[in-house]
């Protein structure tokens, strides 16, 4: 059975910078008994990470929206599993503002890091903390996940504007802030196919030019992606090919994943 400190040795094997910036997707059952459960593993996060900034992603797309438009910071409940939502909850840790595309922090500058995040108009707009995590040099880690969970991917594509991946309208979408304010936020979308059931395919090539190590938590497989490196890599691919998204194809004759469960996503 894995504990918080087993947990926290596997995470220094990871080579995650405790200092540094760090948002985890996840999918707590990958990792398998853990003495405490779910708790423990973010007591082990929390832990490993206490000198540096620690990210879950708290996301509400798959229920705010035009006919449900309500966002609250402090109620809405994430719908990306265990972890984000039981982390959102804990002492000390400060949500984004944004309607469908929020994030949780603990640690070095989280209310800088989480502010402001309801004055764009796009899920992961450049200023946004997607962007955020490019200028602090973070890492994003894939807890027992694939690319497929990568949020930051979408931020990539938005900051580059390929075309077909966000509605040229805007919901009237409205959030409730800790103290009871209601912020309209109109929002854009992500729209049409489901993109980033597509970014599975770059996973050998972001490996192959140093943009992620794999290791392992508690039972799970993880990949650790640079911000930077990713960046680098896929602002190259999608300027040569927009399209690059845009179908299922394996790039280089890769088998194609297991389908992903209909919730939760990136």
């Amino acid at each position: 059975m894995h504990t918080t400190a087993s947990l926290m040795e596997q995470m220094g094997q990871l080579g995650l910078n405790p200092k540094g910036t760090v948002l985890v997707h996840s999918s707590f059952k990958s990792i398998g008994d853990v003495q405490g459960g779910a708790d423990a593993v973010l007591d082990a996060l929390e832990r490993y990470m206490s000198e540096g900034l620690l990210v879950l992603p708290t996301h509400t797309w798959s229920y705010i929206n035009a006919e449900n438009p309500r966002f609250s910071v402090l109620d809405s409940p994430s719908c990306v599993g265990v972890l984000p939502e039981l982390f959102r909850g804990r002492s000390g840790v400060v949500r984004s503002w944004h309607p469908t595309h929020s994030v949780a922090a603990l640690g070095v500058e989280a209310v800088e890091f989480t502010a402001g995040d309801e004055r764009w108009d796009t899920p992961c707009a450049r200023g946004s903390v997607w962007g955020k995590l490019l200028d602090r040099e973070a890492e994003i880690v894939l807890l027992g996940v694939d690319l497929r969970r990568n949020t930051f991917i979408h931020g990539i594509e938005e900051w580059l504007d390929i075309p077909g991946r966000l509605t040229d309208g805007h919901e009237p979408l409205i959030t409730i802030t800790p103290n009871g304010t209601e912020i309209p936020v109109p929002s854009r979308r992500h729209c049409g196919l489901s993109w980033s059931q597509h970014f599975w395919k770059v996973e050998g090539v972001l490996e192959a030019g140093g943009a992620i190590r794999r290791g392992r938590l508690g039972d799970a497989p993880v990949m650790v992606c640079g911000t930077v490196e990713t960046t680098a890599i896929l602002k190259e691919m999608l300027i040569d090919n927009p399209h690059l998204f845009s179908d299922n194809e394996p790039l280089h004759g890769e088998d194609k994943p297991e389908p992903l469960p209909k919730t939760p996503r990136s």
